[in-house]
Order: structure tokens, then C-alpha cells, then sequence
């Protein structure tokens, strides 16, 4: 049995939408960001960090019955990218075990943990969760994510996913940040590849049961009050 810990986010879906992928049997418990759960003493032994997911894996332990990062009974692991490598190798599926198909998939998981969730997590702050608005600064973060989104665009060419000519975990993961594209303000106009991609990940029956943990979440962009609540909560946590 898993247990996850995690919140409503591109991150916190990263992992649901792998555990439903991969058909593993868990359980999924919310962190209020907005009550700064994850800055508890309980969540910083399982992630020292304080950031969600967290995943414990019971059936794994070592020695002494314990395992990773004080989770008693359990392995704790924390930091998405290595949460949806270990999912995968678990279920022996979403990761091809061939040296190239397993480089192209690390390449392209690499690539969203180093580029797209950071820029996006940014254009999110400043464009809306900051109560100063930094045009330049705005602009900046917006601009290099539809750069990226250019790479993916270009990485999708005759291709239907991204790595191994298969679906990896390193669609999940860039489909999870890209999929919020209207909330960062960053346009995916004239890219068809990516479009095509991100609207055949988002009718896969798993993926839309992974995007409703812990919690289903409102259209942000077209629902002004769960918006505004979202950012509040969001501004929140920025400031912890």
C-alpha cells in the first residue's frame, strides 16, 4: 500500500496521475498549503523539504522497519521526479528499460523538473499571486515558458509522445505543468503538436481520475472567485 500526500497542483498531480496510470493501489491524504501542513513537524520527517508529494511506499522497509526520512512502517520519497521514476520502476511500466528509450524518457523528465515547472512556477507568482505587478518581470517568466513549449512543439515533430515512441512518465509530467498554460498567461496558439499531445493525454479515463486528487479543482480562468481564493491561499504559502 501507498500512501500520498498532496495537494491540488501541477506537482501534487505529477503523482496522482502516474499512481492511477500505473494502477497501484493507494491512499490519498490532502495538505491544506493554505494552513502551511506541509511546514508541519509529521510532514517534515517524511520530506525535510516541507514541499508536496510525499509518497510512502508500506511495503517497502529496511532493516529496522523503517523507512526514509523518519516514515515509521514506510519509504518516503519526496521530489516528483524521482516520486514517478520509482512508481515506474515499482510497476515495471512508463519507463522503458532500454538504455535509449530510458535516457530519451530521464531526458525529457529532466527537462520539465529544470525548465517548464520552474518557469511556470514563476510566471504564477508574478502574474498571479504577487500583489505587485512587474510587467518586465512577468514578461520574462511568460516568455520563456512559451519558449519551452516551442521545444516541445518541436520535440513532437511526426512524433506522438515525447520519448521511446511511447507513453513515459515524461508526457505525465510535462502535460501536468503545460495543461495550466491559461493561468500562467502563456499562450499555446500556433503550436498543433503540442495541442494535439496535450488534448489526447487529457482524455485518457486515467489521467482525468489523477487530476481529481485529492480534490477536484475549478476552471481558475473562468471562475473569478475560486480564482481569487486559489491566489490567496497560494500567496500564503509563497510567504512561508
Amino acid at each position: 500500500m501507498i500512501d500520498l500526500y498532496t495537494a491540488p497542483t501541477p506537482n501534487g498531480h505529477k503523482a496522482s496521475v502516474t499512481l492511477e496510470e500505473l494502477g497501484l493501489e493507494y491512499t490519498a491524504h490532502a495538505v491544506d498549503l493554505s494552513k502551511n501542513e506541509q511546514k508541519e513537524a509529521w510532514f517534515l520527517e517524511l520530506n525535510p523539504n516541507g514541499r508536496i508529494p510525499v509518497i510512502v511506499d508500506h511495503d517497502v522497509a529496511d532493516a529496522d522497519g523503517v523507512g526514509g526520512c523518519g516514515s515509521a512502517g514506510g519509504f518516503a520519497v519526496f521530489e516528483t521526479g524521482a516520486i514517478m521514476v520509482y512508481l515506474a520502476e515499482k510497476a515495471g511500466r512508463l519507463l522503458p528499460t532500454d538504455v535509449r528509450g530510458r535516457s530519451e524518457t530521464m531526458q525529457w523528465l529532466m527537462f520539465q523538473m529544470g525548465g517548464v515547472g520552474p518557469m511556470m512556477g514563476q510566471a504564477n507568482v508574478f502574474h498571479r499571486y504577487f500583489p505587485e505587478k512587474i510587467p518586465s518581470v512577468i514578461a520574462r517568466y511568460q516568455n520563456e515558458s512559451r519558449r519551452l513549449f516551442e521545444v516541445i512543439e518541436r520535440g513532437l515533430e511526426g512524433k506522438e509522445w515525447l520519448a521511446a515512441d511511447q507513453y513515459t512518465i515524461a508526457d505525465i509530467a510535462n502535460f501536468c505543468w503545460v495543461r495550466t498554460y491559461e493561468w500562467s498567461g502563456v499562450s499555446i496558439e500556433g503550436l498543433p503538436n503540442l495541442d494535439r499531445w496535450r488534448r489526447s493525454i487529457r482524455s485518457r479515463p486515467a489521467v482525468d481520475r489523477g487530476l481529481a486528487v485529492p480534490v477536484k479543482v475549478k476552471n481558475l480562468t473562468k471562475d473569478e472567485e475560486a480564482a481569487k481564493k486559489f491566489a490567496e491561499n497560494a500567496r500564503k504559502s509563497l510567504q512561508s
